[in-house]
């Protein structure tokens, strides 16, 4: 008679679904961390190349964890934790390193009205929840965190882009940005989310040939292929308010739905 065997386990298999993509989000943390150690030693190319690769990860981590059915409270809470350090510290001290640190103590209350309106963002969307799908899984409420965090890099991005085109002042520029980016993070401006994207399978080829040409012109032109997506997304920003205003229109007069309907606020 073949005796049962005996699989010694460290951690159920549930458990081990979720160390994956919670490791993912402390390798974001510690990116955003190294990202801050960069502008420290005034070497902010690697604070932005940080800062894309922490936005990579943070994209990651949700992915894999719903890939793996190992999403969990913790996760959730650390996520927003780790967005809040490398989306909203980090990014805040490398422009204060470079630029804001100039304006004395105004330049270091902007820094903090930021990093605040990320953790306000942050800690509105751990309490809103929406288990259902919803056409209003298209939008975000206000701009995201990582979107944030990279946007509010643009002036840097645009000194070391090289574009000579326009010389801009710095010390109204930098402001300007962090007061407008602050707004737009606790806003409830809906945004694209651009996480239903079909795309049909005779254009498969084509998107894939558009993600490598994408990705070597990124590492080529870094900075300048940066700056073009930031302005694209800057323009984008009023286009989606208006496309919500449509489809809104749209559902309410069809009698989907009704007037007290609120822009679920997800991240």
């Amino acid at each position: 008679m073949e005796k049962p065997k005996n699989n010694f386990k460290i951690v159920s298999d549930k458990k081990a679904r979720m160390l994956l993509p919670n490791a993912l989000t402390l390798i974001n943390v510690c990116i955003g961390l190294s990202s801050i150690k960069f502008a420290l030693d005034s070497k902010f190319e690697l604070s932005i190349i940080a800062i894309i690769f922490a936005a990579i990860f943070d994209a990651l981590d949700g992915r894999v964890a719903r890939l793996l059915k190992g999403t969990s409270l913790v996760g959730k809470e650390l996520d927003s934790l780790a967005d809040l350090i490398s989306f909203g510290v980090a990014p805040a001290f490398i422009m204060y390193f470079w630029s804001l640190n100039n304006l004395g103590k105004f330049g270091w209350l902007l820094t903090m009205i930021f990093v605040v309106c990320v953790a306000l963002r942050l800690a509105r969307f751990n309490v809103s929840s929406n288990s259902e799908p919803s056409w209003k899984d298209n939008y975000f409420e206000g701009v995201p965190s990582p979107a944030g965090g990279i946007l509010i890099l643009m002036p840097l991005i645009f000194s070391l882009s090289e574009f000579n085109l326009i010389n801009i002042n710095h010390n109204i520029i930098v402001p300007i940005f962090f007061i407008l980016i602050s707004f737009l993070l606790i806003s409830k401006i809906p945004t694209f989310a651009f996480k239903r994207i079909t795309i049909p399978r005779r254009m498969t080829i084509f998107v894939l040939f558009g993600i490598v040409l994408f990705c070597g012109l990124l590492l080529i032109y870094t900075f300048k292929v940066l700056l073009i997506c930031g302005l694209i997304y800057i323009f984008l920003l009023p286009i989606g308010y208006l496309n919500y205003q449509s489809v809104y229109k749209k559902k309410f007069l069809s009698g989907e739905i009704n007037d007290n309907d609120e822009l679920e606020d997800i991240l």
